[in-house]
């Protein structure tokens, strides 16, 4: 079974995409999962836009697919899982971002395995 776990987050910088082909190649990395933030409804919101240009720079990383993923609810249910394990989510406002990249991230490995 394959599991996601939170990596030390790679700040956008001017060498956002060399950094994270570094980490592909060192990690041997072959999928980039790229989560799109869509609102309740499912329209496309004006971070989507960013979002799909970050993935289309990823995308020229030789040797790597990226995947846009549906990012929706995935910040409630990792404050869900700190409340759940007995963490406030105030003390975990720093950690929030990863750990629903970590949700997003399962939740695409939960659907490959279905297919």
């Amino acid at each position: 079974m394959t599991m996601a776990f939170p990596r030390e987050a790679i700040l956008f910088s001017p060498t956002l995409v060399a950094d994270v082909a570094a980490l592909c190649s060192e990690e041997e990395v072959v999928t980039i999962v790229v989560g799109r933030p869509l609102n309740l409804s499912g329209a496309a919101t004006a971070s989507t836009s960013f979002a799909d240009t970050m993935a289309d720079s990823f995308a020229a990383i030789d040797g790597i697919t990226v995947v846009r993923w549906d990012e929706r609810l995935t910040t409630t249910q990792a404050a869900r899982n700190f409340q759940e394990a007995g963490l406030s989510v105030k003390s975990a406002r720093s950690r929030i971002d990863s750990a629903a990249a970590v949700v997003m991230l399962q939740d695409y490995l939960e659907a490959q395995r279905h297919d």
